[in-house]
């Protein structure tokens, strides 16, 4: 077996690995200024997407051009949230050479998607006798319906972690599938950090924002649309928080829960879609609801657009509202200026920000110590470590561990 990292090594963003050149694995985008894409386009007999975050399904579209009709195998959120992701990046780059794919590649997803649950192997590309492969997706714990893609071709068994989490978050449960593998190519965004215990995350992030809106201000709430926004949801609804929901956030919380048996408490997720008010937008609406009293929870998370930008410069000047992000902010985004400088582009304006800003570590994937707990059931196995901005230093970290590991480079191909 002979993989080929065209995307997502020593970086995050634009994941794609090519296996054999016949199994793509992931397909996506680095959402930069402007889009960055993997580093080349192959032609597959087959794709697997490991789950629907536009650095991962952002380019699959893409592969449907021309006469060219591979299946795409994923769960059946996955599915949902790749036209979801896909008709959005038409609204921001379509007809434009920022984006590779039309309306036409996207509607094209219906004829070859294949839908899978978790722990059902299906073959591949002709299947293991075929010279093909035996392919299963296994809960990751990321978002609903990510997973682990292990991958089997008779000789050697692969397994691609994707994004994954090992603690719980109200919305899925933490990751404990550890499938036997020969390889490991595994995730290490946080291979550096430490994560706060979850619950005290919560307890401090909902005092703060209950004292804001006891002081009369209002609380803006940056989150990703898929994950983010309904794990906040669920926060807002158990801490009884008086809040909205504006942004592609509302559409993701509603096709989620069509899929019960995708998120770890369905009822819960109903009880926070009932709590929580979703905006319209229309007549003033947002003006008015930034001159209230509640915590809004809208897109987009890193403040590069959607409804964010009516609500900051709406709140920004008084000192007693507060703007409480709530996942990573890379470098270069208006998040990122604004945690940093207190001031961030807004709409092409560069504005100061006197309302307080204050960062919360929701995030939903493993950190340094879940890494390692997750590849311990791996120490006989050969690690590739990709997706993330220290692959190298994670790396020598595991070897000093007794680990056989390295990380790749872009465009380097691993006979494994």
């Amino acid at each position: 077996m002979e993989v080929e990292f065209l995307g997502g090594a020593r970086e995050v963003g634009r994941s794609a690995l090519l296996v054999d050149d016949a199994l793509l694995v992931d397909y996506g985008l680095m959402a930069a200024e402007p889009p960055q894409y993997p580093v080349r386009d192959p032609e597959p007999e087959a794709v697997v997407v490991s789950h629907g975050h536009l650095d991962h399904v952002g380019a699959v579209p893409a592969l449907l051009k021309g006469d060219r009709r591979p299946p795409i195998h994923w769960t059946p959120p996955t599915g949902e949230l790749a036209r979801t992701l896909a008709e959005d990046t038409l609204k921001l780059h379509g007809n434009s050479p920022l984006c590779p794919f039309g309306r036409e590649h996207v509607a094209r997803l219906g004829e070859v998607e294949r839908r899978h649950g978790y722990g059902d192997p299906f073959p591949v590309a002709g299947g293991i006798d075929g010279g093909g492969y035996e392919v299963t997706l296994f809960s990751a714990g990321h978002i609903p319906g990510s997973a682990h893609v292990l991958i089997d071709d008779g000789e050697t068994r692969l397994l691609y972690t994707g994004d994954f989490h090992t603690d719980d978050q109200r919305l899925v449960a933490g990751t404990t599938a550890r499938p036997d593998a020969d390889v490991v190519i595994c995730e290490s965004t946080y291979s550096d950090v430490e994560h706060d215990d979850r619950s005290e995350v919560e307890r401090r992030f909902a005092e703060s924002v209950e004292t804001t809106l006891w002081e009369g201000g209002t609380v803006v709430v940056p989150a990703f649309a898929i994950g983010r926004t309904q794990e906040l949801l669920l926060v807002c609804a158990a801490h009884d928080i008086p809040c909205y929901v504006d942004g592609m956030g509302k559409s993701v919380t509603e096709m989620l829960r069509r899929y019960p048996d995708f998120v770890r408490d369905p009822e819960a997720l109903r009880r926070a879609k009932s709590h929580a008010r979703f905006v319209t937008g229309r007549d003033g609406q947002r003006e008015r609801i930034a001159d209230g009293n509640a915590a809004i929870v809208t897109t987009s998370g890193m403040l590069s657009g959607g409804p964010a930008m009516t609500y900051i410069p709406a709140i920004r000047a008084n000192p007693v509202n507060k703007v409480a992000m709530t996942g990573y902010q890379v470098e270069g985004t208006p998040g990122r200026d604004l945690l940093e400088s207190g001031r961030a582009e807004i709409d092409g304006r560069v504005m100061p920000v006197s309302a307080r800003v204050e960062q919360y570590d929701f995030s939903a994937h493993a950190d340094r110590d879940g890494l390692k707990s997750f590849l311990e059931s791996y120490r006989g196995a050969r690690v590739l470590v990709n997706h993330g901005d220290r692959c190298e230093a994670f790396a020598a970290d595991l070897r000093a561990d007794g680990f056989e590991a390295s990380a790749p480079a872009i465009g380097e191909r691993i006979e494994v």
